[in-house]
């Protein structure tokens, strides 16, 4: 059995750790960035799950499984895959000697940088570190929180979000240091998966805040303007503040940053928010005119534009911005300190589909009311759904996937039915080899790619995955008395 990652037992000191909000560097000065017509910030993804297909069933990253099987499918691709996860801290210093300012955001999961560490792989460990570490890739690399296991938001137990944010925060501090983790303001929901049930995307908004994120990123089509409208032309390329009201009426936002179209990694693969950014110019926010930014992500390493076509075509732009002063790459956390102004004067959004929910719904509060106008949606317009919205529309993580589902549903109510009251009474209960080893399961579980790929060998990993995690809960249970 594979050693347990560090990713639980420290949750006070990094929650004080990350609601202390220091500036951030940054090499444009505010007279700069006024200056500005308009600007971009592109993103990158990088994932690999943890299956049990090592020797004798072993926790390993799907990373190694492709390493040991490169005739199955594109397990061929794996060494170029493991130098896409490492290729930005070769790509970046060669342009800052070109007199370049490029600047990059990146998202790896939890179970990809515990895979690195399992196989040993020093060469992107160090690589990641030097990105995370250095003091001048302060100021070109953001990194972006996210789910420790990848899991989808909408199906993934309420009580269980803050778990796998707060696990990824554990993560990245082990292996990159506290300083580095207290620079990461902005959050990356894997396959941009935002609910729009109220109680789920108050939860996880609410878990955001608690756990010190400032923003979020949202795919265009997952979000609305408060009266059911979709979002304008502007308010895409502006920072909007993303309203969630659960089912008694509580509400909390968050800034959210617009990723707009589909899932086309062709659209950073070639740079596409450089060249739009350079047909924009000034729009009003408050009571300034301010640079919209053109926010984008997509996988870093999966397909041939990424693998093959990225690198040229990222030196490519941010050469061409060295003669074009009005455009600049900047990443999110900080354009949003530039703007310097509020999030109350922020555009003020809801996820789609709330307002039809919130006409049915009326003065009632309660989930008993919610799920009735839920049901009276559904019977009005049969496409209406609670599932919340993704970077597809043709895709559930939910529907054919009910043997998976209930057993996330069993194993996350014994887990926390084991637990719970014991963190109650002893908070460094989390710091148990129970606990994490339990808690590892419950998370590797609810990894979106056991909901991905079909019925079959990633069905059968989930099921796996849940008997472990059942057999570690059970040996903690202590047996009824005769």
């Amino acid at each position: 059995m594979s050693v347990t990652p560090p990713i639980a037992g420290r949750e006070a000191e990094l929650e004080r750790l990350m609601q202390q909000h220091q500036p951030l560097q940054s090499s444009i000065c505010p007279e700069r960035f006024q200056s500005l017509r308009s600007a971009f910030a592109c993103a990158l993804h990088m994932h690999q799950p943890t299956i049990p297909a090592g020797a004798d069933g072993e926790l390993i990253s799907h990373l190694r499984y492709m390493f040991e099987h490169p005739g199955e499918g594109d397990n061929h691709n794996a060494e170029p895959f493991a130098q896409c996860y490492r290729r930005l801290a070769d790509l970046l210093p060669e342009l800052i000697q070109q007199g370049c300012a490029p600047r990059i955001m990146l998202d790896y999961s939890g179970t990809l940088l515990w895979g690195f560490e399992q196989m040993g792989r020093r060469d992107i460990l160090d690589a990641l570190r030097y990105l995370a570490c250095d003091p001048l890739m302060q100021q070109h690399v953001e990194w972006l929180g996210s789910f420790w296991g990848h899991a989808v938001a909408p199906s993934t137990p309420i009580p269980d979000l803050k778990l796998h944010i707060q696990a990824w925060q554990h993560q990245f501090a082990a292996l990159f240091g506290s300083e580095a983790l207290s620079r990461v303001r902005g959050f990356s929901p894997p396959e941009m998966h935002l609910p729009n049930h109220p109680d789920t995307l108050f939860a996880l908004v609410k878990a955001l805040r608690d756990c010190g994120y400032q923003w979020l990123l949202v795919q265009e089509h997952s979000v609305e303007n408060l009266d059911g409208s979709r979002l304008s032309s502007a308010q895409k390329v502006l920072p909007n503040r993303l309203i969630a009201r659960n089912s008694n009426g509580e509400s909390v936002s968050i800034t959210a940053l617009i990723k707009t179209q589909g899932s086309d990694t062709k659209l950073v693969g070639q740079m596409q928010p450089c060249y739009e950014a350079l047909g924009l110019g000034p729009l009003p926010l408050g009571e300034r005119q301010v640079p919209p930014l053109v926010s984008q992500i997509a996988d870093g390493e999966n397909g041939g534009v990424m693998m093959n076509e990225f690198p040229a075509a990222f030196i490519q732009a941010h050469q061409k911005l060295r003669d074009q002063p009005s455009t600049a790459a900047l990443n999110g956390s900080e354009y949003l300190q530039l703007l310097q102004i509020a999030e109350s004067d922020y555009p003020a959004i809801q996820a789609v589909r709330q307002q039809q929910l919130w006409q049915q719904l009326g003065d009632a509060q309660g989930p008993a009311a919610v799920d009735a106008a839920i049901a009276r949606c559904q019977a009005l317009d049969p496409t209406f759904s609670m599932e919340g919205a993704s970077w597809t529309n043709n895709l559930s993580w939910v529907q054919g996937y009910e043997n998976v589902l209930g057993p996330m549903q069993q194993l996350s109510a014994a887990f926390h039915q084991t637990f719970d009251s014991q963190m109650h009474h002893d908070p460094a209960t989390t710091q148990t080899a129970p606990y994490q080893e339990a808690l590892l399961h419950l998370l590797l579980l609810e990894t979106s790619c056991f909901r991905y790929w079909g019925q079959g060998t990633w069905t059968d990993y989930a099921r796996e995955l849940h008997r472990r995690g059942e057999a570690v809960l059970t040996a903690q249970t202590p047996p009824s008395p005769r």
